[in-house]
């Protein structure tokens, strides 16, 4: 049973990270390539990169602020991981705490969209506004873990309490 518990916390550390490495892949991708892309149709991301370059903008300075912000995720997302496992916390709490870090990436995406969004904004005369279905998407996907949350604790303390009445009705 130790060694089932072992595995199911393992499991639960490693897919959190894939999960929230998944999400800032797509928050990267979103600010950086689809919205640009889809805030000014017809132009290819050279064009937009260098559109907004020569009007006296960083794109190097606004990608390194996304990646950071999505790196920053992947980090708690791993530092989590490594302890719960080293503390041998059970695979709840580990899913809880992967889960709090994608509730959080509703910040990471609004901040992300501010980079090159508004300077392609400021730049193209479009307005600052999410362009493609993707923000919307991360903006769920960190809702739905902001709600599963205490789903995920309240199920928890369900199934241990069942759990404890049953071995007090078998030790009568």
């Amino acid at each position: 049973m130790g060694n089932t518990r072992g595995a199911v916390r393992i499991v639960v550390a490693v897919v959190g990270v894939v999960v929230v490495a998944a999400y800032a892949a797509l928050l990267a991708v979103n600010a950086l390539v689809l919205d640009p892309l889809a805030a000014v149709p017809g132009a290819t991301l050279p064009e937009i990169h260098a559109r907004v370059g020569a009007a006296g903008f960083s794109v190097a300075g606004d990608v390194r602020g996304v990646v950071v912000v999505a790196s920053i995720g992947v980090v708690l997302a791993l530092a989590a991981s490594v302890v719960g496992l080293a503390a041998r916390l059970p695979a709840t709490v580990v899913a809880v705490m992967h889960l709090g870090v994608l509730a959080a990436g509703a910040l990471a995406t609004f901040q992300s969209g501010f980079w090159l969004g508004m300077d392609v904004a400021d730049t193209f005369g479009t307005s600052g506004g999410a362009h493609t279905i993707w923000a919307g998407v991360l903006y769920l996907t960190s809702l739905a873990a902001f709600v599963a949350i205490p789903v995920v604790l309240f199920l928890t303390a369900v199934r241990t309490r069942n759990t404890q009445r049953r071995r007090r009705l078998a030790a009568v």
